[in-house]
Parts: structure tokens; C-alpha cells; sequence
């Protein structure tokens, strides 16, 4: 099922397409509104993981990150090599997941942080910062847990 990475290559494409635009386009930390009271474009620069979980750490969780994405690289392409035929579903998943790790990694070597802008929010709710790659990960996540479900 290795014939799926292209997947992979295009979610790492357009995140890193989008994030360039954003640094070239938008202002650190100042929210731009697409949506008013639903949807911002706002620069992020995230040192942590998800939610921006370890931000605060000193710098070697960009280390720590870095080394589970290329952990998790390593897995998923082993996994999609012992899928069998007819396991589309589950390839696509995991290859959703890992073009949005090695996206995300990419920044981290680049930059130290990754590089967040979408800012989806209601009222003064606001849902962390996120990305393409992000936004792949969840997606194939979610692929997952009902490939889960329909097998049972």
C-alpha cells in the first residue's frame, strides 16, 4: 500500500505552501478574521506539541518532538508496507497522519517551532492554533478510530 505516500507528498506540499504564505502574509499573534466570530488567520509560532503542550520546556522538547515524528515515520511507512490489498481506508489514514508529522517536522529542524495560523473559535472559546499538517493528523486519527468501529 506504499502506492498511497503521494498522499503524504501532497499534505507535506500544500502545509508547507500555506505556512510560507502565512509567514510572508500575516503578523505574529495579530488575528486576521475570515469568519468573524467563527474563523481567524492568526501567526503562531508553537514550540510544543499538540495544544502547545510543553511550550514553556526550554528547547529540548523540539528534540523530543522531532524524534517521535521520525519514530512515527518509520512505523507507518513499515505498516503500510504489511497492508494488504483492499485496506485502502486504513492507508490513506496513516498516510494523512504521516504527511502531517514529517510536515511538521520539517519546521521544527527549519525553524525550532511550528508554524500554526488557522484560529477556529466561538465567542471567546478559542481552539488552539493549527495547520494543515495538524488538521491531516486529526483526520487520519479520526480514519482510524472508525476503521476501528466498522470492523467490529
Amino acid at each position: 500500500m506504499l502506492q498511497y505516500l503521494w498522499l503524504s507528498a501532497l499534505v507535506i506540499v500544500l502545509d508547507q505552501i500555506s505556512k510560507w504564505w502565512a509567514v510572508q502574509e500575516l503578523v505574529l499573534n495579530s488575528p486576521q478574521p475570515v469568519i468573524p466570530g467563527l474563523v481567524n488567520l492568526t501567526l503562531v509560532h508553537n514550540y510544543g506539541a499538540a495544544f502547545g503542550m510543553l511550550a514553556q520546556a526550554g528547547g529540548w522538547q523540539r528534540f523530543l518532538f522531532g524524534g517521535i515524528a521520525v519514530v512515527a515515520a518509520l512505523v507507518i511507512t513499515a505498516l503500510l508496507r504489511r497492508l494488504r490489498p483492499g485496506t485502502t481506508w486504513v492507508a490513506v489514514a496513516l498516510t494523512l497522519i504521516l504527511g502531517g508529522a514529517l510536515g511538521n517536522l520539517i519546521d521544527r529542524i527549519i525553524y525550532g517551532y511550528v508554524i500554526d495560523f488557522m484560529d477556529v473559535y466561538w465567542q471567546s472559546h478559542h481552539w488552539p492554533a493549527f495547520n494543515i499538517a495538524d488538521a491531516a493528523i486529526t483526520a487520519g486519527a479520526i480514519m482510524l478510530v472508525i476503521d476501528t468501529f466498522r470492523r467490529k
